[in-house]
């Protein structure tokens, strides 16, 4: 499947520190340093980011000089790298004027000193833990959050070098789903489910604490594109649900029906309506609910799920029931290339100990365990009109859920947690559902996670992710509840 979205490469800027004393006194030190610098600088380029290096400060001007640089390209972090001893009044300058997060870095080159061997010029190649106590504390008296990464400055060194570059590398990831968000124009089509009061949220807040642009859409603007889908663009887009997806016979429950050729006709014609608005308003996201009444209106929202479903896995994440918060926790799990499927709870399962979650409409077919499953619904509980529905179970193994609530002060505040994807049977209802096991029971667990105020949505993604989203949630200055337990970092703001 065609990715039309793409995550953002980061762009980060770099400054190395050191003391112009040192110099003169210690021939080729400097030119030591800068080599290391080059090399930590090389291997964020091969991870993927754009780097603004601002070179080696020695001296609080320089800091100032490079704090402007990095103001001026717009950087989404900055890492300062510490090759040797520097003093703070080298450093807290370029905080101060580039106005990014930062992350203080403290590898070391070799592991461990020859020490009836090594002379000053050699100590102060590997001391850049000296410093780093002294960065911190002018950090935390300006009000400066940071992180710091310790470890070898080369992976190939052991366990300790292996670790900092798996650190660094994650808060590569977190920069780019930050930009990514910061740069991204998420629709919202429709209206917010009436009466479900978690999912009503406020555009102004997403664009002040997201960076993100909210483009409300009009049902008349889907079905425009809608009714001038060509029968050659219909065409080409039945190939590809084919192509995609499994067409079922009815389930045992009674409102599964089989699915006609009129029925397939239709979502593909709707598919190619969605394709066009996510083109014309170069969406990277879809926040969407109509309910409709016996008109046009309804049909074209009830023949959504299957092109909605092609979006989210090409990179263009779609919630339904107009559940704005949701969609940019989707958005976030989609740009570390994890998936980010929308999914609620469905059942707590107390026997084998997992719960069932999944939902109705577009799911991340990505992410799914097998070839998706189309399957025709005569209604759509809760919801107007009837039609194709998607129904998968995620790939079993490893997984993480992300929900984004808001708090009674209107900040945003996201809820993660890891669990696993167990095989055996789920619900033939044309809905995904996946049986999800977390370290806590069910019960204590749903009662952790409500404790927090969330959405009862939440984007279901693979793999274990909470150190990444720990810093994405760090670089967007929004707290991260974790479950079972909170992990003691602050935000960056």
């Amino acid at each position: 499947m065609k990715r039309k979205r793409q995550a953002l490469a980061p762009k980060v800027g770099v400054f190395g520190i050191g003391l112009a004393a040192y110099w003169p006194q210690f021939e080729g030190l400097k030119e030591r340093l800068e080599g290391y610098q080059r090399y930590v600088e090389g291997r964020m380029r091969e991870l993927g980011a754009q780097v603004i290096s601002a070179g080696l400060v020695d001296t609080p001007e320089r800091a100032r000089s490079a704090g402007d640089l990095l103001a001026r390209e717009g950087v989404d972090m900055v890492f300062c790298y510490v090759g040797t001893y520097a003093t703070s009044a080298q450093v807290l300058p370029v905080a101060q004027r580039a106005k990014a997060p930062m992350v203080v870095l403290n590898l070391q080159p070799t592991p461990a000193l020859d020490y009836p061997r090594t002379d000053t010029k050699e100590w102060l190649a590997n001391c850049s833990a000296c410093c780093v106590p002294e960065i911190a504390c002018a950090f935390a008296r300006s009000g400066i959050p940071f992180r710091s990464v310790s470890g070898l400055l080369f992976e190939e060194q052991g366990e300790q070098g292996r670790r900092a570059w798996a650190e660094i590398r994650e808060w590569l990831q977190a920069a780019s789903v930050v930009r990514s968000l910061r740069n991204a124009r998420i629709g919202f089509l429709g209206h917010t489910y009436p009466g479900m009061l978690d999912m009503y949220s406020d555009f102004t807040q997403h664009h002040a604490q997201l960076g993100v642009h909210i483009e409300v859409l009009e049902m008349c603007d889907l079905v425009d594109r809608v009714r001038k889908a060509t029968e050659e663009e219909v065409a080409r887009k039945k190939e590809e649900v084919l192509e995609t997806f499994v067409l079922a016979d009815p389930s045992a429950d009674p409102i599964a029906a089989k699915i006609e050729p009129d029925d397939l006709e239709w979502a593909c014609r709707v598919a190619v309506g969605l394709d066009q608005i996510a083109d014309d308003f170069a969406l990277d996201g879809l926040t969407y609910y109509y309910r409709g009444l016996a008109n046009e209106y309804e049909q074209v929202a009830a023949g959504m799920i299957v092109g909605l479903s092609l979006l989210t896995g090409q990179g263009i994440p779609c919630s339904g029931e107009g559940d704005l918060k949701n969609c940019i926790a989707m958005f976030i799990m989609d740009r570390l290339g994890v998936g980010g499927s929308y999914t609620e709870f469905y059942a707590m399962d107390f026997n084998e100990n997992f719960v069932l979650m999944g939902h109705d409409g577009p799911g991340h077919i990505a992410i799914s365990d097998q070839k998706p499953i189309l399957r025709k619904l005569k209604l759509y509980h809760g919801k107007a009109g009837y039609g194709v529905s998607v129904e998968f179970k995620v790939k079993t193994g490893p997984v993480t859920i992300l929900g984004v609530t808001q708090t009674m002060d209107g900040r945003l505040k996201m809820i993660a947690a890891e669990g696993e994807s167990l095989p055996g049977p789920i619900l033939e209802i044309g809905n995904t559902n996946s049986r999800i096991r977390f370290p806590l029971d069910p019960a204590a667990f749903i009662d952790a996670w409500c404790a927090h105020g969330p959405t009862h949505h939440c984007a279901l993604g693979v793999g274990h992710q909470l150190s990444v989203l720990q810093k994405v949630a760090d670089l967007l200055g929004l707290e991260l509840a974790i479950i079972p337990g909170r992990q003691g970092n602050y935000p960056i703001p």
